[in-house]
């Protein structure tokens, strides 16, 4: 599947911006998707949030109850909500895929993902 993905920006803080990560060649139901921050060049990537191929969803703890995700399946879109954002949100991100991937965690799918989407700057300034 080839990911593509739109959205992102600079807001202030406590402002909000949506990420899409719209999946091509695949349906992307039977996928673990997930999203990816990297702060700065060279950093590792961290997990934001997952979805599972059965529908299960997980965030990391810095984002929960901020950040949402939710899809459109006539899209074969994944999108990510980012409420309250705070300066260290900052960073690019990078939705990816996995196939059949249950266990759908973000180190799993870091490690397993086949597919990664372009990646997106967000910068959230104070």
């Amino acid at each position: 599947v080839q990911l593509h993905q739109s959205g992102g920006g600079s807001v202030s803080a406590g402002g909000s911006l949506r990420l899409s990560c719209a999946a091509s060649g695949h349906s992307f139901s039977p996928y673990c998707m997930g999203w990816f921050r990297q702060a700065a060049p060279g950093k590792e990537r961290e997990g934001v949030a997952t979805r599972a191929p059965d529908g299960d969803i997980a965030y990391a703890d810095a984002v929960k109850g901020r950040f949402s995700l939710s899809q459109d399946n006539m899209k074969n879109t994944l999108y990510r909500e980012m409420d309250n954002l705070k300066p260290e949100d900052s960073g690019v991100y990078y939705c990816a895929a996995a196939n059949g991937l249950y266990d759908c965690w973000s180190s799993n799918l870091a490690n397993l993902a086949r597919s990664w989407g372009q990646g997106t700057q967000v910068t959230v300034t104070s």
